[in-house]
């Protein structure tokens, strides 16, 4: 589940045993107070807990005091019970401290309380610094909301008790007619940090925030990201989720990414001074022709450069695709491992097909080449993955494509004669390791869990809308929340059984 005990324990500061709830301090530890938890509620719902000690010592009636009580809450100093139903405007993550006097040993128990965005009557988070989890998620505030593509404009965001002034922007293609929309935020003084979230989500200067309007699984985005990371490429990409609040509303459920630039190619070893390409249509395609069929007008028809001096020279790109569409089979076979980190291209190769990636196979990609280095490359924006396109229709786990239509690398990579059987190999070793479908089915299991509360409220504020937008309103085969997670594994454990038939052959 991410850890989200140890998110409340980095953004809370709340220590002791397993349950986050009680600590000691350092006295006998005859007793460490507790009051289990962390309690989660959301205002206007009542929330109860005993304050015991977590040793098992029984000390007897009145033995606890506890500072502060909640306003509003009732606390029976003889039973060491409280009950509380918190207001209308006491959203917010409290640490309520803990003694059993007689002791004079102290604990802690904390009890977090979700926001009724939706309540008559309800008052915008009072405090964004005293909320950063909403039920074990974290909590980002973004103010004001950018509202257009360019140019950054002046942002405050808090996030983990943290206030940053930032710069923002609208991110996205087809995502930038969402009511839910994506954006860029960065930091140029004090970078973004969280300690926690996937493995530690440290020093960044620029981040995504991910909308997750046409996924009602909430786990499409994260998933591809984590299982590309789990091949071990490169150029990883980190994500996890977070609740944003845009102007101290409630706005919904949000994967939070990695921004692909040089300081991502830095933290992954490479130079950040390097040229970057993001393939944004069919056309970067490793051909001489475009999507259509047609003659390119430039062997980069397809890519924008996104880093690298001069921005408007395509010199190594243009050699690159020249090479992959028109060299001989025997210059290719001898020559391409030497150009491109073929282990890199073969894990693109793997992630897009395993998910069934349709949009992500040619466009939707960042290549990566230095004057040192051979060329890199990190796929991008999965919105149209694991059974539905980009407009949310469904895609079926047949028949298995290795997009051969898309790529002319990958076509070549696999017709080679000794390429293309060690490159199915890996994959048949990828199905059997990181992508085996009991871990993947498990990985499912735990991250639904963890975003269970986070997904059915996202839910409650867009569905709504989701199934009014008119992209994708002629559906008829609608799933809620809980369905399209169901609809997911199902669709994956059929994707695993067809891979393993087309790779056996």
């Amino acid at each position: 589940m991410r850890g989200f005990v140890l998110v409340l324990a980095a953004l809370v500061g709340c220590g002791g045993g397993d349950d986050g709830g009680a600590s000691s301090d350092g006295g006998s530890d005859r007793c460490r107070p507790t009051g289990g938890g962390p309690h989660w509620t959301t205002e206007g719902e009542a929330v109860a807990f005993d304050l015991s000690c977590e040793t098992g010592l029984d000390l007897g009636a009145g033995a606890f005091t506890i500072d502060p009580v909640p306003d509003g809450a009732a606390f029976d100093a003889g039973a060491g019970h409280l009950e509380w139903t918190p207001g209308l405007d006491q959203a917010a993550v409290y640490r309520i401290q803990i003694e059993a006097t007689e002791l004079g040993e102290v604990g802690e128990v904390v009890v977090g309380v979700a926001d009724a965005w939706d309540a008559d009557g309800n008052v915008p988070v009072v405090d964004p610094t005293q909320y950063p989890l909403e039920y074990g998620l974290p909590v980002l505030f973004l103010s004001p909301p950018p509202s257009a593509e360019e140019p950054y404009v002046p942002v405050t965001v808090v996030y983990g008790g943290v206030e940053y002034t930032a710069e923002g922007k609208l991110r996205g293609a087809s995502s930038l007619d969402y009511p839910k929309k994506s954006y860029i935020l960065k930091f140029d003084g004090q970078r973004f940090d969280d300690p926690v979230s996937d493995g530690g989500f440290r020093n960044k200067r620029r981040i995504v925030l991910t909308s997750t309007f046409d996924d009602n699984s909430y786990l499409r985005q994260w998933l591809a990201y984590e299982l590309w990371s789990r091949l071990e490429p490169t150029i990883p990409i980190q994500s996890y989720d977070a609740v944003v609040y845009l102007d101290g509303v409630y706005f919904g459920l949000y994967t939070v990414t990695d921004h692909v630039d040089g300081e991502l190619m830095r933290t992954a070893g490479l130079s950040e001074d390097g040229n970057l390409y993001k393939a944004i249509n069919h056309d970067a395609n490793f051909r001489l022709t475009n999507a259509e069929g047609g003659d390119k007008s430039s062997l980069h028809d397809g890519y924008e450069k996104k880093e690298g001096d001069p921005l408007d020279v395509f010199t190594d790109l243009d050699e690159l695709v020249d090479f992959v569409a028109t060299s001989g089979d025997g210059a290719f076979a001898t020559q391409i491992a030497e150009r491109i980190e073929l282990a890199d291209y073969e894990k693109w190769l793997i992630v897009a097909s395993y998910t069934r990636a349709d949009d992500s196979a040619g466009k939707n990609s960042y290549h990566y080449h230095d004057a040192t280095r051979s060329w890199r490359v990190a796929p991008w924006d999965f919105n149209a993955s694991f059974g539905q396109d980009w407009t949310t229709r469904r895609a079926g786990a047949t028949p298995v494509e290795f997009y051969e239509w898309a790529n002319r690398l990958f076509e070549r990579l696999l017709a080679d004669a000794e390429l293309g059987p060690a490159l199915r190999q890996r994959y048949r070793d990828a199905l059997a390791g990181p992508l085996a479908l009991d871990s993947v089915l498990a990985t499912i299991d735990d991250d639904a869990a963890a975003i269970d509360f986070g997904a059915r409220r996202d839910w409650a504020r867009w569905e709504a809308d989701y199934r009014a937008f008119g992209r994708w309103s002629d559906r008829g085969d609608w799933t809620s929340y809980e369905e399209e997670v169901q609809y997911l594994r199902d669709w994956l454990t059929e994707r695993d059984a067809a891979l393993q038939e087309a790779l056996a052959e």
